[in-house]
């Protein structure tokens, strides 16, 4: 896992090692199953539809399957100028 921007802060750190259970299969089942995990998660989590994901370094939607994703980016949208 990987976090970036209000979620890293709000997580305290920039990323971590998660082993989730095979129920887990879509990113938003992901975001759910940490934010049950902690406080600090429940806190950075808890509208998912504030959050934006990347599986694998490709930008995905909140319902993407996992499958056999090494890497999953969590982070706020992205807006630029």
């Amino acid at each position: 896992m990987l976090y970036f921007a209000w979620v890293r802060e709000r997580i305290g750190r920039g990323g971590e090692m998660v082993d989730p259970p095979g129920d887990v299969v879509t990113v938003a089942d992901l975001i759910g199953w940490l934010a049950n995990g902690s406080a600090v998660h429940g806190a950075a989590f808890a509208d998912p539809a504030r959050l934006r994901a990347a599986v694998d370094q490709v930008f995905v939607p909140l319902d993407a399957v996992l499958g056999s994703a090494r890497e999953v980016a969590i982070f706020p949208p992205v807006t630029g100028g």
